[in-house]
C-alpha cells in the first residue's frame, strides 16, 4: 500500500484541487438530473471518440459532428471527423450505436440508463453489449461518470499508473478482463475509502496528477 508520506502528498493536492473537482463533478450530476436524452448521447459519443486518443482530441472530435450527430450518415460524420481525430472511421462506431438506441430504445437514454437496478449491469451493458461499438469498461465508466452515475473507476492508463506508483496496484498497466478490472476497481475503492473522498473524486485526481488539469 501506498507509503504515508505519499498519502499526504495526494490528501495535499486534493485539498488543492478539490473545489475544481468537485464543480466538475457537479457539472456531470446536472446533466442526469435535467434528463436530456441528446446530451447524453452526446457523452456517449464524446467517450467512443476519446478511446486511444484522449478527451482534448474527443472534445473537439465532438464539437464537429455536434450539429449533425443525431442524424448524419457514417460517411457524413468521417468527413467531419478527417482531421481532426486519428480515427475518423469511430464514426462507424458512433452511427451504428446511434440507430440500435434509436430503434430499440427510441434514444430514450436517461430512462434507459435509469432502468437498471445493479450499477455493475448497468455498466456492462454499455461495456459488453454487442450493439455498442467502441466503449468498454473504461469508457463506459467514463460516460456513466460523465453523465451524474456515480461509483464507477475509469482505470485509463494514467490513473492505472498513479495507482501502481501509490503501490495500490502491482501492475501499471490498465486491467485487459473483466476479472482483472474489477479486482483493480476494488482496490481503488478502497483506497477511496481510506482517504475519505469519492472514488470520482480520486480518479480525477489521479489523473489529474498525470496530466496537469482535471478531465472531462
Amino acid at each position: 500500500m501506498a507509503s504515508s508520506k505519499k498519502v499526504e502528498e495526494l490528501q495535499a493536492l486534493y485539498a488543492e484541487r478539490k473545489d475544481i473537482i468537485k464543480a466538475q463533478l457537479n457539472e456531470f450530476v446536472q446533466v442526469h438530473q435535467n434528463a436530456d436524452d441528446r446530451r447524453i448521447f452526446e457523452e456517449l459519443a464524446f467517450c467512443i471518440l476519446t478511446s486511444a486518443v484522449g478527451p482534448k482530441v474527443g472534445a473537439k472530435s465532438l464539437e464537429a459532428i455536434k450539429d449533425i450527430l443525431l442524424e448524419a450518415s457514417p460517411e457524413e460524420l468521417e468527413e467531419r471527423l478527417t482531421g481532426i481525430h486519428k480515427y475518423p472511421e469511430k464514426a462507424y462506431y458512433i452511427v451504428p450505436t446511434r440507430e440500435y438506441l434509436k430503434n430499440e430504445y427510441g434514444l430514450k437514454l436517461s430512462d434507459l440508463v435509469n432502468s437498471f437496478n445493479d450499477p455493475l449491469e448497468r455498466r456492462e451493458f454499455f461495456a459488453l453489449n454487442k450493439d455498442i461499438k467502441g466503449l468498454g469498461l473504461t469508457q463506459a465508466s467514463h460516460f456513466l461518470r460523465n453523465i451524474g452515475i456515480k461509483g464507477y473507476a475509469i482505470l485509463d492508463r494514467n490513473v492505472v499508473r498513479s495507482l501502481y506508483d501509490l503501490r495500490v496496484l502491482d501492475n501499471p498497466k490498465p486491467p485487459t478482463t473483466k476479472k482483472k478490472y474489477l479486482e483493480a476497481e476494488e482496490k481503488m475503492k478502497d483506497f477511496a475509502s481510506e482517504l475519505s473522498i469519492e472514488i470520482e473524486e480520486l480518479d480525477m485526481l489521479l489523473w489529474s496528477m498525470k496530466t496537469g488539469h482535471i478531465p472531462k
